[in-house]
């Protein structure tokens, strides 16, 4: 399974933003402006200048589920920071889908060739109605020039890019299909809610047959250890 075509930071979202922002009477874009930059300054300060700059620009779209925001053979000229919603990685082979991952609130999806004249060995997908916040490298050299201090910003994302990157990989490889599927569970649960089951059988390199072998095979050792415990 081809898990590192893509880059991530994996940040749990927060459920009570989503009810401020259904509560709160400021335009929808502000608030989601507002969450981007609570993330931001988590690495570097955001001035108020910048803040300014960022709402200028109107960088934040709306996607509706389904929407293929790359396809394979195109060149990667825009990147996503998730706001709301959930965005598949995946490759054909022989006809078949093969899921790399999934995205979700608070999370860059960086491809692999972003920024070069390659072409995207993936597709990207929204498998959710999705908000995101959208960069390009036009965009960033700008801001660069304007605002140097997001370079240390892109290095501290790239560096926690590349730690998740190499544990998620090293996991993965290490594990059977029982201990991926758990770890995922207990990690991600949302994501059974959220994605078909065939889709999360493909990301966990299994068919959705033993998928379902191993969710019965959990939760018969759940029920005896209950039993056992009460």
């Amino acid at each position: 399974m081809r898990s590192l075509e893509f880059q991530y930071v994996d940040i749990q979202y927060d459920i009570k933003t989503l009810v401020r922002i259904i509560r709160s009477s400021l335009p929808i874009n502000k608030l989601m402006e507002n969450e981007i930059f609570k993330y931001l300054s988590k690495y570097i300060p955001i001035t108020k200048e910048l803040e300014e700059e960022l709402s200028k620009i109107q960088f934040i779209k709306s996607f509706t589920k389904g929407t293929i925001l790359l396809e394979e053979g195109k060149i990667s000229n825009e990147c996503y920071f998730i706001i709301k919603g959930c965005i598949r990685s995946f490759y054909n082979k022989d006809g078949e889908e093969k899921t790399t991952d999934f995205y979700t609130e608070e999370q860059a999806v960086v491809p692999s060739a972003y920024g070069s004249s390659l072409p995207s060995k993936n597709y990207l997908e929204c498998i959710e109605d999705t908000i995101a916040g959208v960069g390009n490298p036009e965009l960033e050299a700008e801001m660069y020039m304007k605002f140097p201090q997001l370079e240390s910003l892109n290095r501290a994302l790239g560096e926690a890019i590349m730690a998740k990157q190499q544990d998620t990989f090293a996991e993965f490889k290490m594990a059977s299909p029982e201990e991926r599927y758990l770890a995922l569970l207990k990690n991600r649960p949302d994501l059974f809610q959220r994605a078909p089951q065939h889709q999360i059988a493909s990301y966990l390199g299994i068919k959705p047959e033993s998928l379902s072998r191993i969710r019965k095979r959990t939760m018969k050792k759940k029920f005896y250890l209950l039993s056992f415990l009460t």
